[in-house]
């Protein structure tokens, strides 16, 4: 019998009290003294990542829930892409059917180079035929999100697979009081409606929700229906431990109006359909248990466990571009089935200006998964029939020392190991264990009255595409290195940093003839800025922006071409977004403007094409009249004409003009 290793992974808890913080700090004595505040923070109860602070090495964005709630998006994808700065290519299939994601350049498909971690529960799906990693971000229950932080490169010694280009943190709410009703109406039959209620009791605290969303769709043959269930729990045991449980599910169903050629979208011919008979369900379902105790004043233990299930099936119609199975210009049927358990545990331990952490976690992940050539949902001929296991698990720890009064060092790493076993339908199975270790170490040094100059050193890693039927192949990873600097005023806060990451097997995905092409060698480079000003106590503007080098250095495709010194497909010389917010404080109104950039984009499978930059504007904003609030949005103001995605000559266009419209009421503080 073949042993499976379970994980010992680690917690990366920051050595500094880390309470939500204002876009700017008050006095220029907190930024003097930011290195000397040290006392440990013990609310969190979940084992997940603490929000992202000044007086860490790293860079990062933490997006607040005001923010949250008042930014007119499509879904939780393009949430995050008009908030937090992210560059996002929707597929445009429906619901489940997960968007791309990228963080320095990094999207080879479906959001796989980027970990999404929710409560202290890993989202990313391994061993998935479809994509390894495959990040649906359905799950997330927006009115429940309580906080989210984006963290750029492998630099948390917390997060292993898929933590290649970054990691995506949402915590929510732990309680609420009181309840809240909102309803959305919005253009092309898109209407939302919900509801938020919980418990505030001293220690103990409660949060439930239920969202339900309906859209006729902005195309022919793309409605599709949503709905959401989320319950969180928090109960102290005794003074010194706490038990947090939570549930969260969601089910959709949606049609697919397929892909569009790059002369119809030109044309603006949106109204083509590929197989009026394309689209899919998609049903996940997660249960999370988490416990803290304070074992000794200078010792906190938490642990999580968690279970996940899930299944979804789509059909898709991919235009004729060669290749076997997708690319044939016939129908596709996929089937995944897959359930999986985990466990993570860590103590943190602090005495005077030390802190250190570590821990462990372990994971099991099964999935069935089937590829069937259909015409008209009817099976023709099957393609792939596999089942596959997946135990994985790591080892981490991560040190903070502050030397003298502006000198703070952070050391860390982890150990992960990973088996993975394939029985493809009528072969005999076939499996494969291997490790990899990733160290991470930074340091920040905080010169007064001038701001905080820091540099770290990182490696990260993802499985490649394909393990689910070869267990052998090695996993793609990344050496990154960055250097920057925060500097803080009074009415204003910067942020500059410069990066590279260099990448050893490399591999770019062809969605149209659902080729993978690995071994290769790729680097990403470039420049990030971000700005927020206070102009009074009304007015706030910010900014955000990556210019990005990311080409090819060596990597030849499966079918002979060169893509060596070639642009890095799915992927965008310049992202940013730049916003005007104007909320008088204990004012009853706010308003919002804002843009999002993409500058020029090279699509895949297109080796020498770059599409033009374009720019998207949204307006937005809120009153609220006693108990009730009214919100107004829209989003692509100007109605551009722009490709979400592009590959291999095929578009899923992008939307157009849409209005949103909710109306919200709340008693005692249920918003």
């Amino acid at each position: 019998m073949r042993m499976h290793f379970f994980a010992l992974a680690l917690l990366a808890a920051p050595p500094v009290a880390v309470g939500q913080q204002s876009a700017v700090p008050d006095t220029a004595q907190q930024r003097r003294d930011s290195l000397t505040r040290r006392p440990i923070e013990l609310e969190p109860v979940t084992i997940t990542a603490a929000p992202v602070v000044r007086e860490e090495p790293v860079s990062g964005v933490n997006v607040s829930p005001v923010l949250l709630r008042h930014t007119p998006s499509l879904n939780s994808y393009d949430l995050l892409r008009l908030t937090a700065g992210l560059e996002v290519h929707d597929q445009g299939q429906g619901p489940g059917f997960a968007s791309d994601a990228s963080i320095r350049g990094f999207s080879s498909d479906h959001s796989t180079d980027i970990a999404l971690w929710v409560d202290g529960v890993p989202n990313n799906e391994p061993v998935n035929g479809h994509a390894e990693g495959y990040n649906d971000w359905n799950l997330l229950f927006p009115n429940a999100i309580a906080e989210v932080d984006v963290l750029k490169g492998p630099t948390s010694a917390l997060y292993g697979n898929f933590a290649l280009a970054g990691v995506v943190n949402v915590r929510t709410l732990e309680r609420l009081r009181g309840t809240s009703l909102w309803i959305e109406p919005g253009s092309y039959g898109y209407v939302e409606g919900g509801v938020l209620t919980g418990y505030d009791r001293g220690a103990a605290g409660g949060v439930f929700g239920a969202r339900l969303v309906h859209e006729a769709g902005w195309r022919p043959h793309s409605d599709y229906l949503l709905g959401q269930g989320h319950a969180r729990v928090v109960q102290p045991l005794t003074g010194e431990a706490t038990l947090d449980a939570a549930l969260d599910l969601y089910s959709t169903r949606w049609d697919s109006p397929g892909f569009l050629t790059d002369s119809a979208f030109q044309a603006r011919g949106f109204a083509f359909v590929a197989d009026s008979t394309d689209g899919g369900f998609k049903h996940r379902l997660q249960e999370r248990l988490s416990l803290r105790v304070l074992v000794a004043p200078a010792i906190l233990w938490r642990t999580t466990v968690y279970a996940t299930q899930g299944r979804w099936q789509l059909y898709l119609t991919i235009p004729p571009e060669g290749g076997a199975g997708e690319g044939s210009g016939r129908q596709t049927e996929e089937e995944d089935r897959r359930y999986g358990f985990g466990l993570t545990s860590a103590l943190t331990w602090q005495q005077g200006r030390s802190q250190v952490t570590a821990g462990l976690e372990s994971r099991w992940d099964h999935s069935n998964f089937e590829n069937w050539l259909t015409t008209r949902r009817l099976r023709d001929s099957v393609q792939i029939l596999v089942a596959a296991g997946q135990a994985s698990g790591a080892l981490f720890v991560q040190g903070v020392e502050d030397l003298g009064r502006h000198l703070r060092i952070s050391l860390g790493g982890r150990l992960d190991v990973q088996d993975t076993r394939s029985r493809p339908r009528g072969e005999a199975a076939v499996s494969h264990a291997k490790g990899l270790l990733s160290p991470k170490v930074g340091a920040l040094y905080h010169w007064p009255k001038v701001g905080e100059f820091y540099a770290n050193i990182s490696r990260g890693f993802r499985q490649t595409d394909g393990v689910i039927a070869d267990p052998s192949l090695p996993f793609i990873t990344a050496w990154a290195y960055e250097a920057g600097v925060k500097a803080d005023g009074r009415y204003a806060r910067a942020d500059l940093a410069v990066f590279r990451m260099d990448v050893s097997n490399e591999q770019t995905f062809d969605p149209i003839t659902a080729s993978a092409t690995s071994g290769g060698a790729s680097r990403r480079q470039g420049v990030e800025a971000r700005l927020d000003v206070r102009a009074g106590h009304a007015v706030t503007l910010s900014a955000d922006w990556t210019f990005n080098d990311a080409k090819y250095r060596r990597l030849i495709t499966e079918d002979g071409d060169t893509l060596s010194g070639s642009r890095v497909f799915n992927t965008a010389r310049y992202v940013g977004t730049v916003a005007l917010d104007i909320s008088p404080p204990g004012g009853a109104w706010r308003v919002r403007a804002s843009s999002n950039v993409v500058g020029p984009y090279t699509p895949f499978d297109e080796p020498g094409t770059e599409l033009d930059p374009y720019a998207l504007f949204h307006l937005s904003g809120s009153l609220r009249l006693g108990p009730a609030q009214v919100e107004l949005g829209m989003r692509n103001l100007l109605d551009r004409s722009y490709p979400e995605i592009r590959a291999g000559g095929f578009v899923s266009p992008g939307r157009p003009r849409t209005l949103f419209v909710g109306l919200r009421y709340g008693r005692d503080g249920g918003w």
